[in-house]
């Protein structure tokens, strides 16, 4: 069945026209939110710590940062922008306390409300707009008159206009230029869990770590093998972004696509399948839900663990050498927790 699609013509900004957004956060979707939207005409407060590098980049931009709860309070439509890991507990403490009847909640992920960590009130809308990018290239296809697609779902309609609003935010955002496709919390939090986990995030990047290792215990120079199994990722990714798998074959050499037949499916094997199906399962019966919000409890301890041990493999050590040789790529590295841009001798730039 074919999923409902919006764009520009189907809506309009009139249903926040006059109103006050409180955007929450002025991290990745944060900024690009509320700088979209008020380039768009619409009235907007941003909730941030002043004295925080986000806070300080708000101020930068125009915006007077201000306490989640005076924000909410202010506000007609409150959008979510915090960490998943976070909202509970700011949700409890600074919105909940100051949401009044026949308001706006809106999120940007699915996560909190569907698998209930956040139980909204019965007398306000709860909406989702999700930009299918990130905040970044937000903000940077509406500067250049473009959209990132985005997904919308109404999971409570409390005033009867609770989509017609989240349209327009969606529209504000830029998604009505790309396409707002209309789905509910549940399909759009799982999805996405789910690509993060098993292929954009978890499965690309043990793909190139196992890769690396491979390549380098069988003898062959580490900066061969990650120039095979991570440097020319771009060149297929943009393929298969522009026109699909077909286009990506078609573009590469006929050795390359004879392997990617022959060898792929060998790799990537119905046992895969069924891990990956495992995974759908760990993420919709809630425990990966439950395995993340009990980490975060605990500190955050397996967590940091992982992202230690991660940045000390031998793909990120040689990687970094060999981007600084190439500085058309702008490399970054992250140096005190922040990604900067780097010189040839891995010195931030000024």
């Amino acid at each position: 069945m074919a999923i409902e699609t919006l764009y520009e013509k189907d809506g309009s900004l009139a249903p926040l026209q006059g109103k006050t957004i409180a955007v929450l956060g002025y991290g990745s979707q944060g900024h690009a939110h509320a700088q979209n939207l008020r380039d768009s005409g619409l009235t907007v407060i941003v909730a941030n710590r002043p004295d925080s590098a986000n806070g300080k980049l708000a101020s930068k931009h125009g915006f007077t940062p201000t306490p989640v709860a005076e924000a909410v309070s202010k506000a007609d439509l409150v959008s979510v922008c915090l960490p998943d890991e976070v909202q509970p507990g700011v949700y409890e403490q600074d919105i909940a306390p100051n949401l009044r009847d026949g308001q706006t909640l809106l999120f940007t992920h699915g996560f909190n409300v569907h698998f209930k960590t956040i139980d909204p009130p019965q007398n306000v809308d709860v909406v989702m707009v999700a930009p299918k990018g990130p905040g970044h290239t937000v903000r940077w296809e509406y500067e250049r008159g473009g959209g990132v697609p985005a997904l919308l779902a109404v999971h409570q309609d409390a005033t009867g206009s609770a989509r017609e609003k989240a349209l327009a935010y969606a529209i504000g955002v830029g998604g009505g230029k790309g396409g707002i496709l209309v789905t509910n919390f549940k399909d759009e939090c799982e999805t996405d869990l789910f690509g993060e986990q098993v292929v954009l995030c978890g499965g690309l990047s043990e793909s190139i770590k196992k890769g690396f290792e491979v390549l380098t215990e069988a003898g062959y120079p580490e900066e061969l093998a990650y120039f095979e199994v991570c440097h020319e990722l771009e060149l297929i990714i943009n393929l298969i972004k522009r026109g699909g798998l077909d286009y990506m074959r078609y573009s590469i050499s006929n050795t390359a696509e004879f392997g990617d037949y022959y060898t792929g499916p060998k790799i990537v094997d119905d046992a895969s399948k069924q891990r990956m199906k495992d995974a759908l399962t760990h993420i919709q019966d809630g425990s990966f839900a439950k395995a993340f919000r009990d980490d975060y409890a605990n500190g955050f301890a397996w967590f940091k663990k992982q992202r230690a041990e991660n940045a000390g493999h031998g793909v990120e050590g040689v990687g970094k050498e060999l981007r600084r040789m190439m500085p058309w790529l702008n490399p970054v590295e992250l140096q005190d927790g922040k990604a900067v841009e780097v010189d040839a001798d891995g010195a931030a730039k000024a």
